[in-house]
Order: structure tokens, then sequence, then C-alpha cells
């Protein structure tokens, strides 16, 4: 069984969710996968001071054993500013936590040469706590929008989305992501899980599946869980 810690914010978590139900269609109800999604919306805002930290850390933990007790195998975050507490909450929780920063990382090492610049799109926290620097900066030159063009469209996108108001988000991040473009960009990675839902909500899946231009963090852990799942799945079929 997967488990997914949701709720940073809760369209992110139903995102992923359903990508997962698309990645492993079954013909009938019983061969979708097994996941137990618990949309934990109570967590504290993901602010990267100290004064912050315990408290959100209790909350993610909080979290894991919650999703450990009920029989999950591994644990996904569809949040990528969470992963600032990945270390801590694996030290914690018996059962592996996927990472999505390095499953990122993994994909952009199949589809992008050394050197490459790759854009990124994310809360100013995620980028405070250079969760995807610590893996990228090894091999790519990451791209960030200015100050100026991340307060005026980034943080408004992800805000409009978590209000629901998607068509307004896609329109509203268009502007950084031409920016990206011009400066030589050869993909962006859309880490912040409310931008994928922006960009993608009214497109088909299949378009999702072959986007040349972004990285879409949900996709590529569902991607990764359910590859994890299916080992899991051969191997017990086999006991």
């Amino acid at each position: 069984m997967i488990g997914i810690l949701g709720g940073m914010g809760t369209q992110a978590g139903l995102d992923f969710s359903a990508k997962l139900a698309k990645l492993y269609r079954g013909k009938l109800d019983q061969k979708y996968p097994l996941f137990v999604l618990y949309n934990k919306s109570n967590v504290p805002k993901r602010l990267s001071n100290k004064k912050v930290y315990k408290k959100v850390y209790k909350s993610l933990l909080d979290g894991c054993i919650f999703l450990q007790k009920n029989n999950c195998k591994f644990i996904t975050i569809p949040c990528n500013t969470a992963h600032h507490w990945y270390d801590d909450l694996s030290k914690k929780v018996k059962v592996p936590i996927l990472s999505m920063p390095k499953e990122v990382f993994n994909f952009a090492k199949k589809n992008c040469s050394s050197g490459s610049k790759i854009g990124i799109l994310a809360t100013e926290s995620t980028l405070s706590t250079r969760v995807y620097h610590k893996f990228f900066d090894k091999k790519y030159k990451l791209i960030e929008p200015s100050l100026k063009l991340q307060k005026r469209y980034v943080n408004k996108s992800i805000n409009l989305v978590k209000k629901g108001k998607v068509k307004e988000a896609e329109k509203i991040i268009k502007p950084v992501i031409r920016h990206l473009l011009k400066m030589k960009c050869k993909k962006i990675v859309l880490a912040c899980t409310e931008l994928p839902v922006a960009i993608f909500a009214f497109k088909s899946f299949k378009k999702v599946k072959s986007s040349k231009t972004f990285f879409d963090p949900n996709l590529i852990l569902a991607k990764a869980a359910m590859k994890k799942y299916s080992l899991k799945r051969v191997k017990q079929s086999r006991k």
C-alpha cells in the first residue's frame, strides 16, 4: 500500500493521487493501486525559520506515523517544501519515504545533458532551503526568477491554485515561463505542487506526460511510487 501525506496543499495531494490512478489504469476497480491519502491540511505553514521547524516537523512526523500504522509500505509527500524536513523524518519513520527532489534529479539526468540550464519555479521557502539545489548543483545550473518576478507572478499563481482559481493561476504564471525560456533553460522544474495544477489542469494527461518544457515533480514522484509498488506486488506474488 502506498502512503500519501497530502494536504500541503489539498489540490496538490489530489493531483498526485489522480496521477497515480491514471498511470496504472485498471480494467477493474480491483486492479488499481492501493493507497491511503492522508489530507493533513493542518500542517503549519512551511517556513524555513527555526521557530517553526519543530512544529512543522512534529506535524509531518505524526502524519508519517499514521500512514505507517495503517500498513503503508512506503510514503510519498507531494509537497516540495516539506522535503526540507525529509532527513529528520527518514530517521524516525520505519518505512521508506521517497524523496521528490531526488526523483526529479534522477529523471533530469536521463533527459538533460550535464551543464544545462534548468529553470525552477517554487515557493520562496523551497528556494531558500535549497532542497533542489543540493541535488541539481552537482550537474546543472538552476535558474531562479528574480525576486520581483517571484512575488508578482509565482507566489500569486500558487495562492490562486490554493483558492481553487486555477484558470487565473494559469494566466498569471505565463510571463515567468517565457522569461525562463528566454534565459535558454532546457527544462523548467515546477517545484511547487500547485504549479502543475495551474499549467496542466485544462490539458489531457497525454500532454502532461509528453511535455517537452516542464518537469512535473508530482508526475515523476507518482511514476517512482508506481515502480516501487509494482516491485513489491511482484515479490509478494512469489511468496
